[in-house]
């Protein structure tokens, strides 16, 4: 079993910066394709940005493409999201997920949330205008 925990989040103005960080626990992270995905208030869960299992390849969505970059340190059992010129339209909870099947290639279809096993319980994320 896989336990996710995800920190960082708080509230920033708009142009902003944060970190996310998502550190797994229980068993080993550094063999799966890890994930953050974001739910705003009233929308559905939308993915945000994918890597590998060893970091070598990523995936962003359109809306955060050149503003977020996600990262991880397999040593650490940890996965970041660097968000910077934040907006206010950032503002959801942010959720990492881990995919649960080994060395996987990070492809399109890994921005589907039914990709993914296990799932962190989130951590806000607000930007004041």
């Amino acid at each position: 079993q896989v336990h996710l925990l995800e920190s960082g989040g708080g509230l920033v103005q708009a142009g902003g910066s944060l970190r996310l960080s998502c550190a797994g626990s229980g068993r080993a992270i550094n063999s799966y394709t890890m994930a953050w995905f974001r739910q705003a208030p009233g929308k559905e869960r939308e993915f945000v940005a994918a890597i590998s299992w060893s970091g070598s390849s990523t995936y962003y969505a359109d809306s955060v493409k050149g503003r977020f970059t996600i990262s991880r340190d397999n040593a650490e059992n940890t996965v970041y999201l660097q968000m910077s010129s934040l907006k206010p339209e950032d503002t959801a909870v942010y959720c990492c997920a881990a995919d649960g099947r080994y060395y996987r290639t990070l492809g399109p279809v890994q921005v589907r949330g039914s990709q993914y096993a296990y799932w962190g319980q989130g951590t806000q994320v607000t930007v004041s205008s």
